[in-house]
């Protein structure tokens, strides 16, 4: 059974880095894509970043690219979200899912990921 446990969240100030983890037990983390979602306090799932299953590829939510980057390391099975330039908009639990193919078509649509952790909560204070 695929498990992934996220890792890394905290309460930072804007403007802060913060590295988030997700560890992946169970199937093969290499053979999928993965992504990151977020979700705020009464407002709706939303795509972050996804990641090819060897790394070579990314794909960034317009409200991110610049700041996040998205990374993995298949020996071992972790995948990785580095924050910069933290701010308070980026308040949210953040959650690792598992792309249902090893390249993220239709990365935004969270019904293509098969298996999701439980999230980290990020919050960012002004």
């Amino acid at each position: 059974q695929v498990q992934l446990v996220e890792s890394g969240g905290g309460l930072v100030q804007a403007g802060d880095s913060l590295r988030l983890s997700c560890a992946a037990s169970g199937g093969t983390f290499s053979n999928y894509a993965m992504g990151w979602f977020r979700q705020a306090p009464g407002k709706e799932r939303e795509f972050v970043a996804a990641i090819s299953w060897s790394g070579g590829s990314t794909y960034y939510a317009d409200s991110v690219k610049g700041r996040f980057t998205m990374s993995r390391d298949n020996a071992k099975n972790t995948m990785y979200l580095h924050m910069n330039s933290v701010k308070p908009e980026d308040t949210a639990v953040y959650y690792c899912a598992r792309h249902s193919t090893r390249y993220y078509d239709r990365p935004v649509r969270p019904e293509r990921y098969d298996y999701w952790g439980q999230g980290t909560q990020v919050t960012v204070s002004s």
